[in-house]
């Protein structure tokens, strides 16, 4: 049994399953997020994977990017034969906004060059040409290009995920989870409707800021703060020339395959969403990267999710909490980029302990 609807969920549950699993989703969207609710945060995701850019070079966060980045373009291969492709934009360039960040990218540019990836640097006169000037920053030094990170459709994704699963026997359950008792052999799963309870070998709890809810009653205390992040999609009265998403300043730019712009940030803890915070930063945005068009834009369309952000434990939780029992969870702004390798380790923990019996 797999609690929960978002990106991570849909990955494990699809990857349980296509090695043979019976694997049965439950949670309120299990057949897909409704646009009016802001509960699902792979809902209001913007796709940008920043693996090879991450700002450590070894440990667990690291390892985890790397193997989500080769599973990505394993998953979309396969994917993509079946039927189901997911849009993806190979490339990602950062933008530096003061000195000491010119010199971070740099420094980061050698250590990955020195392993091998192609990162490179792109000069000031290659941004102009591409329409992007940074005329307002300490610095106009050019930004660094990552040629393997890149940006995918989020909810392409969770439906290609959802899709395929149920072409291969995966049940959804459209139910909130309200209970997890613990059996002599497995979980009993109680769901909100009152019906009979649904019993199951292993359970995968990997539903966002609920998680913390259903846990607590079994002892385990995972607190998580929600954060909230909002989006925009711009409608842009000419073509784009930028080849890649942009992200400047925590704020990603993610030009749209057909036209117009998806702009977004994760900005603000809480749970209720400040309209008016995204519009100062598509200004500041606009003026410093000379772009005068960004920002007035029309709006198209905004929309919201909240993610779930561990407090007092590195993100994200990837917790086998006691037999037959995983969390998967506090995942926060790398929900997308990390959900194959999550799914990945669950997998693993699983078929792990099988292979021990």
């Amino acid at each position: 049994m797999v609690i929960g609807a978002g990106i991570v969920a849909l990955a494990t549950s699809w990857l349980l399953q296509g090695r043979g699993h019976r694997v049965r989703l439950i949670a309120p969207d299990a057949h897909g997020p409704d646009p009016q609710d802001c509960g699902n945060g792979s809902a209001a995701a913007l796709g940008v994977l920043m693996a090879q850019v991450f700002q450590r070079s070894r440990g667990r966060a690291w390892h985890l990017r790397q193997a989500s980045l080769s599973l990505w373009t394993q998953w979309r291969q396969q994917l993509s034969g079946r039927g189901w492709p997911i849009p993806f934009q190979a490339g990602l360039l950062l933008l530096p906004h003061d000195i000491g960040d010119t010199k971070r990218l740099r420094q980061l540019l050698e250590e990955r060059q020195a392993l091998g990836l192609p990162l490179s640097w792109w000069e000031p006169s290659r941004l102009q040409e591409l329409g992007l000037s940074l005329v307002e920053t300490e610095t106009n030094a050019g930004g660094l290009h990552s040629a393997q990170d890149g940006q995918l459709d989020p909810l392409a994704a969770m439906d290609a995920f959802r899709r395929d699963g149920l072409r291969q026997g995966l049940e959804l359950l459209s139910e909130r989870v309200v209970g997890l008792e613990r059996q002599p052999a497995g979980w009993r799963v109680q769901g909100c409707s009152g019906a009979q309870a649904i019993t199951a070998d292993w359970v995968v709890l990997a539903a966002g800021l609920a998680s913390e809810g259903l846990l607590a009653p079994l002892g385990h205390q995972r607190p998580l703060q929600p954060v909230l992040g909002q989006c925009l999609e711009l409608a842009t009265s000419a073509p784009i020339r930028w080849p890649c998403p942009v992200v400047w300043q925590g704020l990603n730019l993610v030009p749209r395959p057909g036209g117009g712009l998806w702009l977004g940030a994760t900005l603000e803890p809480g749970d209720q969403a400040d309209p008016e915070l995204l519009g100062p930063m598509r200004q500041l945005a606009g003026r410093v990267l000379g772009c005068d068009w960004l920002r007035d834009a029309a709006v198209i369309r905004r929309w919201q999710g909240l993610r779930a952000r561990p407090l007092g434990r590195p993100a994200p939780l990837l917790e086998h909490l006691e037999p037959g029992l995983l969390l998967l969870s506090g995942h926060y702004r790398n929900g997308v980029l990390l959900a194959p390798a999550s799914a990945q380790w669950a997998v693993e923990q699983i078929e792990g302990s099988l292979t021990c019996r």
